[in-house]
């Protein structure tokens, strides 16, 4: 980290806990619902304050009351190079304080962890990135090249009120970008003591939330009834739920394959990669969900009345299609649900795929390996969604670049969304230190 005078200014790393500390006690809770959802204008304004204390102007913009996102462009040394858009979010799913073993709002710092919804999605990454502005900033540095901030609203709802706002309204902000860096990549899986993989994303699954209809005829409760919507419905949801589709192996599994299979002395059949999978351990879910298409029911909605049979009854799926899998995605699920339900887009939003190459990755491998020399960046695919849906529309090449690293036998895939989520103290300070390199040499 860059050096101080004796009247020392906090590092990067000194106060980067104390940010994200201060973002995880901002509750953030995105319900899906502007009425419901909380915290996103308090969080921006307490980013911007912290940008401005050290001369970096924001911009806020709101889609919606309260739902507030936040871009700030840090100049860098070549005007002429393609800016670099680092992005975060600053909302969280909700979280039920009975269930965890601390307040999930309180911040609180034990066992060498930071605790607190948004630990690790993405809080973190959002005090990292704040953190190393304002020290290059106390301090004189300079980027290579623009850096644009932007810290988002809505992320955790597919975006619409914050990335894709931007995008669509407001692209101006983000004028320049050719490359980002945001969630959920450049954490680290242990192999031994003398190797660790760092997985970066370069890819991640299309969303297709999707409504299933099925109409019968309305009747009474109390008679024999052969045509019921709820019924129907219930056969079709069951058939998707137990459904599973099959194994495609993309260019970006493939390679993470390879180099898993190779750092682990294991056989790896391409056709067949799910014993190679099996053998991951923490992150066999994550990587398991990224050689197929998937489709999980997660809501049903039916009726007005105990004894009336109604005439539509409807569920949702949540479906995650492969890059390039889309339309054949839904051309298998009409064979799973059977010609007579309705399907119904509630909200799509396509593949994200990149290679591993170029300027950038090298940088991102240079500066893992500068804080940890047993780092060895591979390519990964996110079975879930990031901002990066949006940023791609405009011709930005994403990746998910938020250094971590982690204990050999923490279940990282596991605190997402889940209870007890939390970030271990000294990953943050490496994150911080990581990032810090990087920047300087992206």
């Amino acid at each position: 980290m860059s050096s101080h005078s004796a009247s020392a200014q906090p590092s990067a790393v000194d106060e980067v806990v104390e940010l994200c500390r201060d973002l995880l006690r901002i509750d953030t809770s995105n319900t899906g619902d502007n009425a419901t959802t909380v915290g996103e204008r308090v969080a921006a304004e307490y980013v911007a304050e912290k940008l401005a204390e050290v001369g970096v102007e924001a911009q806020l913009r709101e889609s919606a009351p309260g739902r507030t996102s936040l871009v700030a462009r840090i100049p860098g040394t070549d005007p002429t190079r393609g800016a670099l858009l680092v992005h975060g979010h600053l909302d969280v799913v909700p979280a039920d304080a009975a269930e965890w073993s601390v307040h999930p709002f309180s911040g609180e710092v034990a066992d060498g962890y930071l605790w607190g919804r948004g630990a690790i999605d993405m809080k973190d990454f959002d005090a990292m990135a704040l953190a190393v502005v304002r020290d290059w900033q106390r301090t004189g540095v300079r980027p290579p090249r623009d850096i644009v901030l932007a810290f988002t609203a809505d992320e955790e709802a597919g975006g619409e009120y914050g990335a894709h706002f931007l995008v669509d309204r407001h692209p101006e902000l983000l004028e320049g970008c050719t490359e980002a860096i945001g969630e959920v990549g450049g954490f680290s899986y242990t192999v031994n003591d003398d190797l660790r993989l760092y997985l970066i994303e370069t890819a991640e699954k299309g969303l297709e939330w999707l409504r299933l209809h099925a109409r019968g005829r309305p009747g009474h409760g109390s008679m024999v009834h052969d045509d019921n919507a709820v019924t129907a419905l219930a056969e079709a949801v069951a058939r998707v739920g137990r459904h599973r589709f099959p194994v495609v192996v993309t260019p970006t599994v493939r390679a993470f394959l390879e180099q898993v299979s190779e750092a682990l002395g294991i056989e790896l059949d391409p056709e067949d990669p799910e014993l190679a999978i099996a053998k991951l351990g923490p992150i066999a879910n994550l990587i398991g969900a990224t050689i197929r298409n998937t489709a999980n029911p997660t809501r049903l909605a039916a009726g007005y009345k105990d004894n009336v049979i109604p005439g539509r009854a409807s569920a949702t799926i949540d479906c995650r299609s492969l890059p390039g899998q889309s339309d054949i995605f839904l051309e298998q699920l009409r064979e799973v649900v059977g010609p007579d339900i309705e399907i119904e887009y509630v909200h799509r939003q396509p593949a994200v795929e990149t290679s591993f190459d170029g300027d950038l990755v090298d940088a991102m491998a240079a500066a893992l390996r500068a804080e940890d020399p047993g780092a060895r960046a591979v390519p990964y695919m996110l079975s879930g969604g990031t901002d990066a849906k949006a940023f791609q529309k405009l011709g930005i090449r994403c990746f998910g670049f938020a250094p971590l690293r982690l204990p050999a036998d923490l279940n990282f895939s596991a605190l997402f969304h889940g209870i007890d989520e939390r970030v271990p103290v000294e990953g943050l300070q490496f994150g911080v230190r990581v990032l810090d390199r990087f920047l300087r040499q992206s």
